[in-house]
Parts: structure tokens; C-alpha cells; sequence
């Protein structure tokens, strides 16, 4: 016999479930023009804590999702952003890199290639679901994906950019994009 206090236990399991499930079908939809962008906090290459909020309203963002530290295609997309960065901050852009390395593996990365700007560290991949970035399955191994989101002052996205192995074309179609 189910007494009233273990059915309500099982409705509100049942909830809690429901209610998980709606939670990452949502996070798992990339995001698109016109969609606000989720906020967080993450730790950059120093460990300190870069908080989108404190940005918004200020400048345009870049933030670019790359798989890892150090892969062919990962450093010529970061270092395709570093010989731009100057065109970046003219558009008043702020560039920032995000994977799930650790802030250790991101300070070597930065020094080794001279990178001008922050690089984060989302070790449970929870930004990266949250933009609904999509992991690339490779056949032997799935890697988190390869997306760019430019952020309005508004905290809208304004535009992305989604290319797997084509790591260098971000930086190059995001210039285009802020050039008009």
C-alpha cells in the first residue's frame, strides 16, 4: 500500500527528473542571434575569476570554445585571434578562449604562443553546454566542440560561428562579421 507520504515522495522525484531532463534539453540547444547569453564565472590562465557580467555593457565579446591546449587545429585558431588582435580591439571586442583545460594547462598554452588575451578554464564543460556547443564525435574519440558566439553589449548574441576542423576561419569570419 502507497501511503500519501511516499506518493508525494515519488511526485516530487518524478518532478525533480522532469524537470532535469527540460533543464539539459534546453542547455544542449546552441545558441542563436537574439538569444541572451548565459552568465558565469570561470577561472582564467592566473586563476583569477573572469565574470561575464562585469563586461557586458562595456565592449563586445568574443568568446570562442575550442576543444584543447596545444592541437594543430586549436593552435591555429587561437594564434589566428592573436595576429587579429589588434583589429579586435579596434572593433572594441574582447576576445576570450574557453575549453575545459586546467588553468595550469592555459598559462602554458598563453606563454607559449604569446596570447594577448584570457583564456578559461570550464573543466566540467558547464559553459560550454550552456551555449549548447556540440561535441564532435571523431570516430576513436569525441571532443567538446568548436563554436564562436560574439556577445552585443547587450548580452545578445549577435553572431556565431561554427566550424570543426576549419580552427583559423573563426577569427577571420568574425572579423567580417564585426567589419560590417
Amino acid at each position: 500500500m502507497i501511503t500519501s507520504k511516499k506518493m508525494k515522495g515519488i511526485v516530487m522525484m518524478v518532478i525533480a527528473v522532469l524537470s532535469l531532463t527540460a533543464s539539459n534539453i534546453y542547455a544542449q540547444e546552441t545558441l542563436k542571434k537574439g538569444d541572451k547569453a548565459p552568465g558565469f564565472t570561470l577561472k582564467d590562465q592566473d586563476g583569477k575569476d573572469f565574470k561575464l557580467a562585469d563586461h557586458l555593457g562595456k565592449q563586445k565579446i568574443v568568446v570562442f570554445f575550442y576543444p584543447m591546449d596545444q592541437s594543430p587545429v586549436c593552435t591555429a585558431e587561437v594564434c589566428a585571434f592573436r595576429d587579429a588582435y589588434a583589429k579586435y580591439k579596434d572593433a572594441n571586442a574582447l576576445v576570450i578562449g574557453i575549453n575545459q583545460g586546467t588553468v595550469e594547462s592555459h598559462k602554458a598554452f598563453q606563454s607559449k604562443e604569446k596570447l594577448p588575451f584570457d583564456l578559461l578554464s570550464d573543466p566540467d564543460n558547464k559553459v560550454l553546454k550552456l551555449f549548447g556547443v556540440k561535441e564532435e564525435n571523431l570516430g576513436t574519440m569525441i571532443l567538446s566542440g568548436r563554436e564562436t558566439f560574439v556577445i552585443g553589449k547587450d548580452g545578445v548574441i549577435a553572431y556565431s560561428f561554427r566550424d570543426f576542423m576549419k580552427g583559423e576561419d573563426h577569427s577571420k569570419e568574425v572579423l567580417s562579421y564585426l567589419k560590417k
